[in-house]
Protein backbone atom coordinates (compact mmCIF):
# COMPACT_ATOMS: atom_id res chain seq x y z
CA UNK A 1 0.00 0.00 0.00
CA UNK A 2 1.96 3.14 -1.44
CA UNK A 3 -0.36 5.71 -1.65
CA UNK A 4 -3.22 6.88 0.33
CA UNK A 5 -5.82 5.66 -1.70
CA UNK A 6 -4.59 2.12 -1.47
CA UNK A 7 -4.55 2.76 2.43
CA UNK A 8 -8.33 3.93 1.88
CA UNK A 9 -9.03 0.87 -0.20
CA UNK A 10 -7.40 -1.27 2.56
CA UNK A 11 -9.20 0.44 5.55
CA UNK A 12 -12.54 -0.29 3.43
CA UNK A 13 -12.72 -3.43 2.98
CA UNK A 14 -11.57 -3.85 6.67
CA UNK A 15 -14.63 -1.92 7.51
CA UNK A 16 -17.27 -3.72 5.83
CA UNK A 17 -15.94 -6.69 7.44
CA UNK A 18 -16.28 -4.61 10.82
CA UNK A 19 -19.58 -3.71 9.85
CA UNK A 20 -21.34 -6.64 9.11
CA UNK A 21 -19.95 -8.47 12.00
CA UNK A 22 -22.19 -5.93 14.17
CA UNK A 23 -18.96 -4.09 15.49
CA UNK A 24 -19.74 -0.47 14.90
CA UNK A 25 -23.00 1.42 13.28
CA UNK A 26 -23.40 4.19 11.81
CA UNK A 27 -20.16 6.07 11.08
CA UNK A 28 -19.00 4.98 14.53
CA UNK A 29 -15.62 3.80 14.70
CA UNK A 30 -12.10 4.39 12.96
CA UNK A 31 -9.26 2.92 11.76
CA UNK A 32 -5.79 4.31 10.96
CA UNK A 33 -2.24 3.10 9.40
CA UNK A 34 1.36 3.89 10.17
CA UNK A 35 2.96 5.92 7.78
CA UNK A 36 6.87 7.11 8.31
CA UNK A 37 6.37 10.21 9.88
CA UNK A 38 2.56 9.64 11.66
CA UNK A 39 -0.65 7.83 10.49
CA UNK A 40 -3.76 7.75 7.84
CA UNK A 41 -6.54 7.86 9.58
CA UNK A 42 -10.12 8.11 8.89
CA UNK A 43 -11.70 11.18 9.04
CA UNK A 44 -14.73 12.85 11.23
CA UNK A 45 -17.59 11.56 10.17
CA UNK A 46 -16.47 9.32 7.42
CA UNK A 47 -18.49 5.96 7.39
CA UNK A 48 -15.72 2.65 7.94
CA UNK A 49 -17.01 0.99 4.54
CA UNK A 50 -16.78 3.92 2.38
CA UNK A 51 -13.75 6.20 4.23
CA UNK A 52 -13.21 8.52 1.01
CA UNK A 53 -9.87 10.84 1.49
CA UNK A 54 -7.93 9.54 4.83
CA UNK A 55 -6.39 12.37 7.49
CA UNK A 56 -2.45 12.64 7.71
CA UNK A 57 -1.91 13.19 11.18
CA UNK A 58 1.90 13.75 12.17
CA UNK A 59 3.44 11.81 15.08
CA UNK A 60 3.95 15.07 17.08
CA UNK A 61 2.37 18.48 16.66
CA UNK A 62 -1.02 19.78 15.95
CA UNK A 63 -4.08 17.37 15.19
CA UNK A 64 -6.09 18.38 11.98
CA UNK A 65 -9.48 19.62 12.04
CA UNK A 66 -10.86 16.86 9.59
CA UNK A 67 -8.73 13.99 11.68
CA UNK A 68 -11.04 11.13 13.67
CA UNK A 69 -12.28 12.84 16.88
CA UNK A 70 -9.86 9.64 18.40
CA UNK A 71 -6.98 10.70 16.58
CA UNK A 72 -5.32 11.55 20.09
CA UNK A 73 -5.74 7.87 20.92
CA UNK A 74 -4.35 6.81 17.56
CA UNK A 75 -1.27 9.03 17.83
CA UNK A 76 -0.39 7.85 21.51
CA UNK A 77 -0.29 4.42 20.08
CA UNK A 78 1.92 4.87 18.08
CA UNK A 79 3.96 6.91 19.79
CA UNK A 80 4.08 4.08 22.67
CA UNK A 81 4.33 1.64 20.50
CA UNK A 82 5.56 -0.39 17.36
CA UNK A 83 2.38 -1.23 16.04
CA UNK A 84 1.41 -0.55 11.96
CA UNK A 85 -2.18 -0.31 12.64
CA UNK A 86 -5.11 0.46 15.10
CA UNK A 87 -8.57 -0.39 14.61
CA UNK A 88 -11.14 1.37 17.09
CA UNK A 89 -14.56 -0.14 17.35
CA UNK A 90 -17.75 -0.16 19.42
CA UNK A 91 -19.01 -3.93 20.12
CA UNK A 92 -21.92 -4.27 22.04
CA UNK A 93 -20.77 -7.20 24.56
CA UNK A 94 -17.37 -5.98 25.12
CA UNK A 95 -18.96 -2.55 26.33
CA UNK A 96 -21.12 -4.14 28.41
CA UNK A 97 -18.91 -6.19 29.95
CA UNK A 98 -16.37 -3.27 30.61
CA UNK A 99 -18.85 -1.82 32.82
CA UNK A 100 -18.81 -4.27 35.67
CA UNK A 101 -15.31 -5.40 35.09
CA UNK A 102 -11.35 -4.27 35.30
CA UNK A 103 -10.20 -6.99 32.52
CA UNK A 104 -11.74 -9.43 30.43
CA UNK A 105 -10.20 -13.01 30.37
CA UNK A 106 -11.84 -14.97 27.39
CA UNK A 107 -12.97 -18.67 28.49
CA UNK A 108 -12.87 -19.59 24.78
CA UNK A 109 -10.28 -20.95 22.59
CA UNK A 110 -10.33 -18.18 20.21
CA UNK A 111 -9.85 -15.69 22.74
CA UNK A 112 -7.56 -17.56 24.76
CA UNK A 113 -5.19 -17.33 21.75
CA UNK A 114 -5.94 -13.81 20.45
CA UNK A 115 -7.21 -11.27 23.50
CA UNK A 116 -5.72 -14.28 26.70
CA UNK A 117 -6.62 -11.05 29.03
CA UNK A 118 -8.47 -7.31 27.73
CA UNK A 119 -7.48 -4.93 29.85
CA UNK A 120 -10.28 -2.02 31.10
CA UNK A 121 -9.68 1.51 31.00
CA UNK A 122 -10.98 4.81 31.63
CA UNK A 123 -10.96 7.98 30.34
CA UNK A 124 -13.02 10.40 28.38
CA UNK A 125 -13.33 9.51 24.66
CA UNK A 126 -10.77 11.17 22.65
CA UNK A 127 -8.94 12.55 25.72
CA UNK A 128 -5.13 12.26 26.46
CA UNK A 129 -5.65 10.49 29.29
CA UNK A 130 -7.46 7.59 27.58
CA UNK A 131 -4.65 7.99 25.04
CA UNK A 132 -2.32 7.22 26.91
CA UNK A 133 -4.03 4.29 29.16
CA UNK A 134 -4.66 2.62 25.69
CA UNK A 135 -1.45 2.72 24.99
CA UNK A 136 -0.03 1.81 27.93
CA UNK A 137 -2.42 -1.36 27.44
CA UNK A 138 -1.41 -2.00 23.82
CA UNK A 139 2.47 -1.99 24.72
CA UNK A 140 1.64 -5.61 26.21
CA UNK A 141 -1.15 -6.31 24.42
CA UNK A 142 -3.20 -6.09 21.16
CA UNK A 143 -6.33 -4.82 22.03
CA UNK A 144 -8.06 -2.50 25.00
CA UNK A 145 -11.39 -1.96 26.35
CA UNK A 146 -12.07 1.84 26.79
CA UNK A 147 -14.87 1.46 29.89
CA UNK A 148 -18.24 2.12 28.26
CA UNK A 149 -17.14 3.21 25.08
CA UNK A 150 -15.44 0.15 23.03
CA UNK A 151 -12.01 -1.95 21.80
CA UNK A 152 -9.10 -0.37 20.69
CA UNK A 153 -7.48 -2.77 18.86
CA UNK A 154 -3.28 -2.88 17.20
CA UNK A 155 -1.68 -5.25 14.85
CA UNK A 156 1.30 -5.26 12.34
CA UNK A 157 -2.24 -4.22 9.91
CA UNK A 158 -5.27 -3.51 9.90
CA UNK A 159 -6.80 -7.31 9.01
CA UNK A 160 -4.53 -8.37 12.51
CA UNK A 161 -6.30 -5.44 14.56
CA UNK A 162 -9.48 -6.84 13.14
CA UNK A 163 -8.95 -10.38 13.92
CA UNK A 164 -8.48 -9.12 17.10
CA UNK A 165 -11.52 -7.37 17.51
CA UNK A 166 -13.56 -9.72 16.27
CA UNK A 167 -12.13 -12.39 18.79
CA UNK A 168 -12.36 -10.32 21.70
CA UNK A 169 -16.23 -9.56 21.06
CA UNK A 170 -16.43 -12.85 20.74
CA UNK A 171 -14.78 -13.87 23.88
CA UNK A 172 -17.32 -10.95 25.55
CA UNK A 173 -20.61 -12.53 23.73
CA UNK A 174 -19.75 -16.26 25.46
CA UNK A 175 -18.57 -14.81 28.79
CA UNK A 176 -21.74 -12.98 29.01
CA UNK A 177 -24.10 -15.57 27.71
CA UNK A 178 -22.25 -17.87 30.41
CA UNK A 179 -23.31 -15.40 33.29
CA UNK A 180 -26.66 -15.32 31.72
CA UNK A 181 -26.86 -19.12 31.87
CA UNK A 182 -25.74 -19.46 35.23
CA UNK A 183 -27.93 -17.25 36.49
CA UNK A 184 -31.02 -18.70 35.19
CA UNK A 185 -29.81 -22.04 36.81
CA UNK A 186 -29.18 -20.25 40.10
CA UNK A 187 -25.20 -21.32 39.66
Amino acid sequence: MSGSGSVSEELARVGRRVIAEGLVSGNFGNASIRSRDGFLVKRTGAYLDDPGPLAFVPLEGDLPAEASREALIHRAIYQETRHGAVLHAHPVFAVTLSLSREKVVPVDSKGQLLCPAIPVVSGASGSQKLGDRVAEALVHGKIAIARGHGTFAAGKDLEEAYLVTSAAEHACRILYLAGTLARQSGR
